[in-house]
C-alpha cells in the first residue's frame, strides 16, 4: 500500500510539474507551444489506442523500425512508444526481426506477428484511421482558449501600413478597421472586379496575427476527426523552438502553421460545414470553420451556394454570438466546440436580393466596396505600369479613357488596369514591340479583354 501511495504522489508531481512546464511554453514571440510529452499519460490517450495504432500501422505498412513508427504516430519514441511496444511484445501482438544498427530499440525491426493481426482487424473494424496519434478533445480546447484569449486591435497606423500598396480611400479604411476589431463577421458586397477578395486578404494578415498550433488530428471518445489539412493549412518556417527540460519532448502530435485563411465559393454546402465521417474508413474530417479556427473563413460568391443564403446565415447565429460552435457525430451526438474565427462574407450580388433586412443586422459590418473614382483608377494604372514594368505615358491613359470607357459608357473597375495591362504585354510579346501605351496595342488589349453584352 505504501508503494502505491508513493507512486500515486509521483504521479500527482508529474502533473504538477507538467502544468507548470505549460505554462511556461511560449517561445520569444509570444507563441504558444505544446505541452512536453514525458510518459505515456501525458498523451491523454489510453495504451490499448496507442497500441491500437501502432498495430494499424504496421498492418499496412508491413516491416518498420522504431524510429519510423514513432515518425508515422508523431510520437517519441523513447518517453511514449517504446513502453508500448515492449507492452505489445509480452503480448505477442508483434515481434523483433533484428536490428538496422546503433540505436537501441529505436533501431529494431518489428513486425506484426500472428496473434497482433487479429487484434489489427478488430482494431480496423472500428475505424481504419492510421495516422498520427489523436490529441484529446479537451487538450484541444484549452489550446484553443489559450491561444486566442488575446487577440490584438487594429489601429489607424498599422491599417494604413498593410494597405499602402492598395488604393484604398480614408472612408473604406474607416470602415474596416472597427471591422477588424470587432472580430466578428463583414459583409463585403459590390461589382465584381473591385477587389473584395483581395481585400478580404488583407484584412486576414491583420486578424490572424502570430502563428499558431494544431494537432493532426482530434480524439473524442475513441472516435478520430483529422484536423490538419495539407491544402488549408500552411506550415510556418518554424517548428518547435522552445527548449525544454532534460527528457522532456515538445508534442510532435501538433504542427505548427500560419493562423488559417480559408476561402470556399459557389461549392460551399451545408453538409461541409459539419463533421465529415467516412463510412468506409470510419474517422472524421472536421468542417471547414474548424479548420479556420482561429483565423478567418471567407465565403467568395455569397449567394451563388447550392444553399439558400438564409440557411447559410442561420448556420451561424449561435457561433457569432456566443462564441461557440456545435457539430454533430454520425450518432447523433453534439460536440461543443471553441468557435475563433472572422467570417467574411463576399457578393457580387445586391444584398436585397439574398436575405432580407432583419437577416443582415446579424452580421455587424456590412461594407461596399463599389467602382474606383477616375482618380483613383489612375493611380491603380500607374502602379500597375510600375510592377508590370510598362513605361507610363498620359496621353496613352487618357486615349483609354476616352476610347473604351467614356465613349462607351463602361464602368471603371480596379482589376481592369492589370488585367488589361497584361493583355498588352501579350500582344507586344507576340508582335515582337515594345510594350508601351500605344493607341495601337491598348485597342488590341482592350478588345481582346472587354466583350459587349
Amino acid at each position: 500500500m505504501t508503494n502505491q501511495i508513493k507512486s500515486l504522489r509521483k504521479s500527482e508531481d508529474n502533473r504538477s510539474n507538467t502544468q507548470e512546464v505549460l505554462a511556461q511554453t511560449v517561445d520569444d514571440e509570444g507563441v504558444w507551444q505544446p505541452p512536453p510529452l514525458s510518459s505515456v499519460e501525458d498523451t491523454g490517450l489510453g495504451r490499448l489506442q496507442l497500441a491500437d495504432l501502432v498495430l494499424k500501422t504496421l498492418y499496412f505498412g508491413g516491416e518498420m523500425v522504431g524510429s519510423r513508427i514513432s515518425e508515422a504516430l508523431k510520437l517519441p519514441f523513447t518517453s511514449v512508444l517504446e513502453e508500448i511496444l515492449e507492452f505489445m511484445k509480452r503480448e505477442r501482438w508483434i515481434e523483433i526481426r533484428g536490428s538496422t544498427g546503433i540505436g537501441g530499440a529505436k533501431s529494431f525491426r518489428y513486425v506484426i506477428a500472428e496473434k497482433g493481426v487479429e487484434k489489427a482487424r478488430e482494431a480496423m473494424e472500428r475505424s481504419q484511421y492510421a495516422g498520427p496519434a489523436p490529441v484529446p478533445i479537451d487538450h484541444y480546447v484549452q489550446a484553443m482558449n489559450y491561444q486566442n484569449e488575446n487577440e490584438k486591435e487594429v489601429n489607424q497606423r498599422l491599417l494604413r501600413r498593410v494597405m499602402e500598396n492598395l488604393v484604398v480611400s480614408d472612408d473604406m479604411l474607416s470602415k474596416i478597421g472597427p471591422a477588424i476589431n470587432s472580430k466578428r463577421s463583414i459583409f463585403l458586397f459590390g461589382p465584381p472586379g473591385n477587389g473584395k477578395t483581395t481585400l478580404s486578404e488583407k484584412i486576414g494578415r491583420l486578424v490572424l496575427g502570430n502563428d499558431m498550433f494544431i494537432p493532426h488530428a482530434l480524439d473524442i471518445d475513441g472516435q478520430v476527426v483529422q484536423l490538419f489539412d495539407s491544402i488549408n493549412h500552411e506550415l510556418s518556417e518554424k517548428q518547435h523552438t522552445k527548449k525544454l527540460g532534460v527528457g522532456m519532448v515538445n508534442d510532435p502530435r501538433w504542427v505548427r502553421i500560419k493562423r488559417p485563411m480559408i476561402m470556399v465559393g459557389g461549392e460551399l454546402t451545408m453538409a461541409g460545414l459539419d463533421l465529415v465521417y467516412d463510412d468506409i474508413n470510419k474517422y472524421y474530417e472536421a468542417p471547414f470553420q474548424m479548420k479556420a479556427n482561429g483565423g478567418m473563413f471567407l465565403i467568395d460568391d455569397f449567394g451563388r451556394q447550392q444553399v439558400r443564403p438564409v440557411d447559410l446565415l442561420n448556420r451561424w447565429i449561435v457561433p457569432l454570438e456566443k462564441g461557440i460552435d456545435f457539430l454533430t457525430m454520425a450518432n447523433g451526438r453534439k460536440i461543443e466546440m471553441p468557435f475563433y474565427v472572422m467570417i467574411v462574407f463576399s457578393t457580387n450580388l445586391d444584398p436585397k436580393d439574398l436575405v432580407d433586412e432583419a437577416f443582415l443586422r446579424r452580421i455587424r459590418y456590412k461594407i461596399e466596396v463599389g467602382n474606383p473614382t477616375l482618380q483613383q483608377f489612375h493611380d491603380v494604372f500607374k502602379i500597375m505600369c510600375r510592377i508590370l514594368k510598362v513605361p507610363y505615358d498620359e496621353k496613352g491613359f487618357q486615349y483609354l479613357i476616352n476610347e473604351w470607357y467614356v465613349r462607351r459608357d463602361r464602368d471603371l473597375r480596379f482589376v481592369h488596369p492589370r488585367d488589361i495591362l497584361s493583355q498588352l504585354l501579350d500582344i507586344a510579346a507576340y508582335r515582337e514591340q515594345e510594350p508601351k501605351l500605344t493607341p495601337e496595342l491598348i485597342d488590341a488589349a482592350a478588345d481582346s479583354y472587354f466583350v459587349e453584352l
